[in-house]
């Protein structure tokens, strides 16, 4: 045990204990805030623990039909938007790590030069606009249905399996489709999952997309609201939501933060064991 401690372990212990506190302070900070009463808050008192604790950010916050409303739209967008990229990826990713699939190298070349070449925000817009996608889900959704990035994570997993698998299923006559629905996408779960996680934090984070495709309040996610606190918290359009005097504004948009951190907090243990595995994909052979 004292063999395995040295100077490396000492450092390195410092700096991920520094970086511990770097990212958990501001999460402990916003959580103390939302729950400390508004005098306390105003004043500065709240630092990491709440000051005079109650729920009324929360009760405020959810009596507005806009952050509910926003929720499920947010939540409806990530599973939905996680699904088909989840499954289009495991699709396309198939027939790339099969050798002999015909024009492999091509589309290979194809796909990663999608990762230097974006067009930009104007092109993208012009063709969703005449798709007919805008003031619809599919506008966030189809756009970004496959990440490049993932696809070739996904396709260098599929390369590192067992090809005795594929061929014992030939034999047997299964086609390509049963091969990959029966056989490569069960047993890609750890690969899958990793994928997934991004997905699921890209689409649950997201604001930038539905607020250039997305012209209908009602349709606003989670994220896009909460812009909109955090900017215009003293504009008339926030008026409505409580008195000023009554409750802090600062109080009012930490809880609106934390009630959109609980999903990703909620998930994020779930998917760990996968995500431990899937980081280290395509790192080795055999």
């Amino acid at each position: 045990m004292m063999k395995n401690f040295s100077l490396f372990s000492v450092i390195n212990g410092i700096i991920l204990l520094c970086l511990s506190v770097v990212i958990l302070y501001p999460i402990i900070y916003i959580t103390a805030v939302s729950f400390s009463d508004t005098s306390a808050v105003v004043q500065g008192k709240v630092s990491l623990f709440p000051v005079g604790f109650n729920l009324n950010a929360y009760m405020e916050v959810l009596k507005d039909a806009r952050i509910p409303r926003a929720y499920m739209n947010t939540v409806f967008y990530t599973a939905l938007g996680t699904t088909v990229n989840l499954l289009l990826t495991a699709i396309c990713a198939y027939p790339l790590s099969r050798k002999d699939f015909f024009g492999r190298k091509f589309f290979m070349l194809a796909i990663i030069l999608t990762m230097f070449l974006n067009p930009g925000i104007i092109p993208n817009y012009l063709i969703v606009q005449e798709l007919g996608l805008i003031d619809s889900v599919w506008a966030l959704v189809l756009p970004n249905a496959i990440w490049t990035f993932e696809l070739i994570i996904l396709k260098s997993f599929y390369e590192n399996m067992s090809e005795s698998l594929r061929e014992a299923a030939v034999v047997d006559g299964a086609s390509e489709y049963r091969i990959l629905f029966q056989i490569i996408i069960p047993l890609s779960k750890p690969a899958l999952a990793s994928i997934g996680l991004f997905y699921f934090m890209g689409h649950w984070n997201s604001f930038f997309i539905p607020l250039i495709y997305l012209n209908e309040a009602t349709m606003y996610p989670l994220q896009v609201v909460l812009r909109d606190m955090l900017i215009f918290a003293d504009s008339s359009n926030n008026q409505n939501l409580v008195d000023a005097s009554a409750l802090a504004p600062q109080a009012m948009k930490n809880a609106t933060i934390v009630l959109s951190m609980i999903p990703v907090l909620l998930l994020y243990p779930f998917a760990q064991k996968y995500f431990a595995k899937g980081v280290m994909l395509g790192s080795e052979k055999g």
